[in-house]
């Protein structure tokens, strides 16, 4: 038996449409034609006819011309309807991203007040208690020949400035052996500027001279130790293998604590045996400005050098 085959489609709908207009065009053609060569003989019927199909033809191309307009401004609708909802995901993205930063930074914060309060359990300056200056007191390793004491000149400081005086003679007598120390601001800048790059000799009457400038040192500051601690190893960190760092302050203005960490870190490594260059040891004194960022950063920066953090009320 032979298969049968599906009827091929010559002709379809578009095809009958083209068909059609062609059609259309032909018979206006000889109208036309027609009409030009009779001229005034033409039919007046079949003119007022051709006019009716012309004037309903524009009348079609108006309306299709409205529909075009009104679906043209449901686009630009759509459209910008589309680009606002994409404003508003990203938006929403955006707050997301600052939501869970903040929650880190509560978290990290969390974390470090619970590692200070650890600390102010084990170690407290006691240093009028003390009967005899030992390797070890109030919890600061006190074994290093030169100190550089590194203070805070902020007006909160400033208020409780006799403490912070008081508390640095301690730190002072409690060594058993200071060969020679340095002061300078937490910003890097020195008590007594023409002693850069030199030590002030340890005995009474320099200690009566230090603490005797300190009463009248209106240095600035901007509450950020890494400066002081920067350029206090970079300048006396390879004048001796005997070093330890005193940073006073009672704030932190500055950003991160991993890059300030990471670079503090860095800086007092030896490169070629890999040992910490000095100890770096950290007093907080709460005065209520932003105590809880200085102590989480300098409580760190002690764990990682070889020091201790402590605080003085």
């Amino acid at each position: 038996m032979k298969k049968s085959r599906a009827p091929i489609e010559v002709f379809n709908l578009a095809f009958l449409d083209i068909i059609s207009c062609a059609f259309g065009a032909v018979v206006m053609l000889i109208l036309l034609a027609k009409n030009g060569e009779e001229g005034e003989h033409n039919d007046a019927s079949q003119v007022s006819e051709l006019i009716q199909a012309i004037t309903k033809a524009e009348a079609q191309v108006s309306e299709l011309q409205g529909a075009l307009s009104d679906k043209e401004l449901q686009l630009m609708q759509a459209k910008a309807n589309s680009a606002s909802n994409a404003e508003q995901a990203e938006a929403l993205q955006a707050s997301i991203a600052r939501a869970q930063n903040n929650v880190q930074k509560l978290t990290d914060a969390a974390s470090g007040l619970e590692d200070v309060r650890e600390q102010q359990k084990r170690a407290a300056i006691q240093a009028s208690e003390a009967k005899e200056r030992d390797e070890e007191v109030g919890g600061i390793p006190v074994d290093s020949e030169y100190v550089i004491f590194i203070v805070d000149t902020s007006g909160s400081m400033k208020r409780i400035w006799n403490k912070v005086m008081r508390t640095m003679n301690e730190v002072l007598n409690n060594h058993p052996e200071v060969k020679g120390f340095q002061v300078m601001s937490d910003n890097g800048e020195y008590l007594i500027s023409s002693s850069k790059g030199s030590w002030r000799k340890d005995g009474q009457r320099q200690r009566a001279s230090i603490l005797d400038a300190m009463r009248k040192w209106h240095g600035s500051s901007s509450s950020s130790p890494a400066e002081g601690i920067e350029e206090a190893l970079s300048l006396y960190g390879q004048k001796t293998d005997s070093l330890a760092l005193y940073v006073f302050g009672d704030e932190f203005s500055g950003g991160s604590y991993d890059s300030t960490l990471e670079k503090l870190n860095k800086l007092n490594t030896n490169k070629r045996t890999g040992e910490k260059i000095a100890r770096i040891h950290a007093i907080g004194f709460n005065s209520g400005y932003s105590f809880e960022k200085f102590a989480i950063l300098m409580t760190a920066v002690a764990r990682d050098n070889n020091g201790t953090f402590i605080t003085v009320n």
